[in-house]
């Protein structure tokens, strides 16, 4: 009964985890504000904290921790 949940566990920490990286934002935005010369004074640079993008990061690293943990349990059963 344990395995079988931690294993129901696995596959939806595993869903989250590849929906969490697939709706990461793409790095050559970036890129083109260093050719382009951006500011860096911005709204968003300043409230960096509250943004979709870092709430995002914190839910995969999350996702990834409790995966990682689940996986050592699911090999020690």
């Amino acid at each position: 009964m344990l395995k079988n949940s931690l294993l129901v566990l696995e596959a939806l920490l595993g869903l989250i985890v590849i929906v969490t990286v697939l709706l990461q934002p793409s790095k050559t935005d970036a890129l083109s504000g260093l050719i382009q010369g951006s500011k860096t004074e911005t709204f968003f640079s300043k409230n960096k904290a509250r943004t979709k993008e870092s709430m995002l990061l914190k839910l995969t690293i999350v996702s990834m921790a409790l995966f990682a943990v689940n996986t050592l349990a699911l090999n020690l059963i």
